[in-house]
């Protein structure tokens, strides 16, 4: 009996002292989930003596509100693109996986009076004539109308560059190149994945990022913990592709289509589009990653470093620059927005600093070419991208880090000692390197801003 009695005394002991541990512990101090702060990022960037931190606060409060309202100007909004090149590398007809977009332009009237001449069948009607609106495309549908003004407008400014010298893979020339309003396509989760999706990026890391010396691996992705064994242009460029796919996932993620998670029709056009917790789970958890997804969250940061330092290197050159569209009024507001963006990325004290790569020797230079041919391949890989809008934001933001890349580590800008530029011959950047700068960092910067707010879901 005093056994039982002594049993109880101790198991009520035990309850009340977890009961007085559960309200005596402080706020903020529970217990989480495994992966509820693998995303909660601190500490130094690698490579780079910047803090996570302060990137985090400079871009969200700075950077990021300026590119948005920089970046739906006309200048900015229309890239050119060709959709249309075959793959060089393997023969693929995949498409988007799924299949809930609506088509558009379908009635006649709803059609621009300049664009009447213009629109292909296929966007309006099915084969045998009848109105395939209520019909099923590809969720990736791909919206290239521009109006008549902005075509004319858009030759103008072609023959207002006076450009040379190009680090990716041409885009903005040849007949089947057409002007693309990146406002009217925005990147977001098409569906688009499975063997073709994983061959791109398994492609993209086994073949054309180097690898670290005496080992193979099937795993395209190389452990953190190996890349010490690689030279610092090895890393950098890893760290780089890395940083980009990280940002592209983050962006699938952040615009997933919601419709089929709330029960809302799927026949709606536009859809409910929004961040989705469990994808960025899936993408970067620990659990779900070997333990690499937080380290390619870090390698955002560094890419983002990379361009943030292209623009202020090439602030003298773009603060000359016109961005003529032929809207006198708008081609100022762009300019001046230009300037503001520019004059608060000069101020930020700790740029990635690309003077410590390529130094001195034949091998240096050796590893110097490499390092350009193996980006040029993965711009190509770009063209074997088996959905429309994936290939345009792939193409737009691979263009971007390659510009970004050419400012760095191609020819140098002539600037006399008061920071003029001399010589605007010794270093051009084509109208559409430029365009795709600015929205490869508006990209980059999206992609922090949007991380705080997973942060804040996990919460």
């Amino acid at each position: 009996m005093c056994s039982a009695n002594l049993l109880k005394v101790l198991l009520c002991t035990i309850v009340l002292n977890q009961c007085l541990g559960f309200f005596n512990q402080p706020q903020g101090t529970e217990k989480s989930e495994p992966d509820d702060c693998f995303c909660q990022l601190e500490g130094k960037i690698d490579e780079c003596n910047c803090k996570i931190d302060t990137v985090d606060s400079f871009n969200n409060v700075k950077i990021f509100p300026r590119l948005q309202s920089l970046l739906v100007k006309d200048f900015f909004r229309f890239f050119k693109v060709n959709l249309r090149r075959p793959c060089p590398f393997w023969v693929d007809d995949s498409k988007c996986a799924m299949r809930y977009c609506h088509v558009e332009y379908c009635e006649q009237n709803e059609i621009p009076e300049g664009l009447k001449g213009e629109a292909k069948p296929a966007t309006k009607y099915t084969e045998n004539g009848e109105d395939d609106c209520d019909e099923h495309t590809n969720l990736g549908y791909l919206n290239t109308t521009i109006s008549e003004k902005a075509q004319l407008d858009i030759e103008k400014w072609l023959a207002h560059d006076q450009a040379q010298d190009n680090f990716c893979v041409e885009e903005e020339n040849g007949n089947d190149s057409e002007y693309v309003d990146l406002l009217l396509n925005p990147e977001r989760f098409t569906g688009y994945a499975g063997e073709s999706a994983h061959r791109i990026w398994r492609t993209i890391y086994l073949e054309n990022c180097f690898r670290p010396k005496n080992t193979f691996s099937f795993n395209p992705y190389i452990q953190t913990a190996t890349l010490n064994s690689m030279c610092l242009e090895e890393r950098v460029f890893y760290r780089a592709i890395s940083g980009l796919h990280a940002s592209i996932n983050i962006h699938l993620s952040a615009n997933y289509l919601l419709s089929n998670k709330h029960g809302l029709s799927l026949k709606d056009p536009k859809g409910e589009w929004g961040p989705y917790l469990e994808e960025f789970r899936t993408r970067f958890s620990p659990e779900s990653t070997n333990g690499e997804g937080p380290h390619w969250l870090r390698n955002l940061y560094f890419v983002y470093l990379i361009e943030l330092r292209a623009l202020a290197k090439a602030a003298p050159y773009l603060e000359r620059e016109d961005y003529y569209t032929g809207n006198a009024s708008e081609d100022y507001d762009t300019k001046m927005a230009i300037k503001d963006l520019l004059s608060v990325i000069k101020k930020f004290p700790d740029h990635f600093d690309e003077t410590t790569m390529f130094k001195g020797t034949k091998e240096a230079e050796k590893l110097k070419y490499e390092f350009k041919q193996h980006f040029r391949n993965i711009t190509r890989i770009m063209d074997c991208v088996g959905c429309d809008k994936c290939r345009l934001w792939g193409k737009l933001q691979t263009q971007g880090l390659g510009t970004a890349l050419k400012i760095l580590f191609g020819g140098q800008f002539d600037y006399d000692v008061a920071g003029n530029l001399r010589n605007r011959k010794e270093m051009q950047l084509k109208r559409n390197e430029i365009v795709s700068l600015l929205n490869a960092i508006g990209r980059l910067s999206t992609s922090i801003y949007k991380l705080d707010d997973f942060r804040q879901m996990m919460r």
